[in-house]
């Protein structure tokens, strides 16, 4: 038996930390012992029914888990590794990693990064791993240091908090929007240079507006996201992973064809194993540790129904820590 975050919609839908059997644990080659987990966007919807996330009932919720592999069939994992999970499809199609025990496929697992423990690697989970794909694509479009303003959106969440982070480190010049006024503080910590006010870019705008951003790292989507891409500076990019406002978009394509700007779309979820494998090699190099853990609230397993409920309020900054093991 393991102690597990189970969901279920038999008789209306119910979320409750549970005794599972191991009988009941899915297929896979990779049985791992799941040391600290994290609470994501995903993770919140899922957990408080706010969103269509599970499509197998009932689901282990936890997109993301760090630990020692226990049993392994598959040739790339013995017993005794460390690993790190992101996506896949876990706690939505495939049992999660908020539990004490997971079945897993080893095709998904990365290898820890020698520069950090399990508890960083879930201070960073996939919301910091999506951050670093967003700062990759900035540089692969030829963004450098002194291009000129990078916006980061839904400053105050994971994504938004590690992005700053990585950006600041590298010498770019940040600015954060954000609703949370009294996270100034915060967020020039991290490495921001200046604060916006969210509600200047969360209304409708003009098609193309003043340029100013070189680049932008969007985790809201919506009419922020549109007035970002009208206010993008020519020939400048925007990486969009988030959709905090919604998942519309009431735009133009004038940016695109007036200002030569891109859109790059960013997906954490199904990303190739070196893809996954550059973004965990960067954020060994570039992320601060000491900023890191600035960002993160640690929780035990039976406090993430609570504090899931508070993530989908609006009510935590940075990076929620999920310890498992007892």
């Amino acid at each position: 038996m393991f102690k597990a975050l189970l969901l279920d919609n038999t008789h209306g839908f119910e979320a409750a930390l549970q005794q599972v059997d191991e009988s009941r644990l899915p297929a896979g080659d990779v049985t791992v012992s799941v040391q600290y987990s994290t609470l994501n966007f995903k993770d919140g919807l899922a957990i408080c029914n706010k969103g269509p996330v599970v499509r197998s009932w009932p689901m282990v919720a936890g997109i993301d888990g760090a630990g020692t592999v226990l049993e392994s069939s598959h040739p790339a994992w013995k017993a005794g590794d460390a690993f790190v999970h992101n996506g896949w499809g876990m706690g939505e199609t495939h049992w999660g990693c908020l539990a004490e025990k997971a079945r897993l496929k080893g095709d998904w697992l990365v290898k820890l990064p020698p520069a950090f423990t399990p508890r960083q690697a879930m201070a960073i989970g996939t919301a910091g791993y999506t951050a670093m794909l967003c700062v990759l694509a900035l540089e692969d479009h030829g963004v450098q240091p002194g291009s000129g303003e990078v916006l980061v959106t839904g400053a105050t969440g994971g994504v938004g908090s590690v992005a700053i982070a990585l950006l600041g480190k590298l010498g770019y010049q940040v600015v954060a929007a954000t609703g949370k006024a009294a996270e100034a503080d915060y967020l020039q910590a991290l490495g921001a240079s200046a604060i916006i006010d969210r509600a200047e870019l969360a209304s409708a705008g003009k098609p193309l507006q003043k340029e100013r951003w070189a680049a932008v790292v969007d985790a809201v989507g919506s009419h922020t996201l549109v007035n970002a891409l009208a206010q993008t500076r020519y020939g400048g990019v925007v990486a969009a992973c988030g959709l905090a406002q919604g998942m519309d978009l009431p735009g133009s394509v004038a940016p695109f064809i007036l200002r030569g700007v891109t859109l790059a779309g960013i997906d954490s979820v199904m990303a190739p194993l070196a893809k996954r494998q550059r973004a965990w090699d960067r954020l060994a190099r570039d992320l601060d540790l000491a900023l890191l853990e600035r960002m993160i609230e640690e929780v035990p397993l039976d406090g993430a129904i609570t504090k899931a409920q508070q993530l989908m309020a609006g009510q935590v900054r940075g990076r929620v820590v999920v310890r498992v093991a007892a």
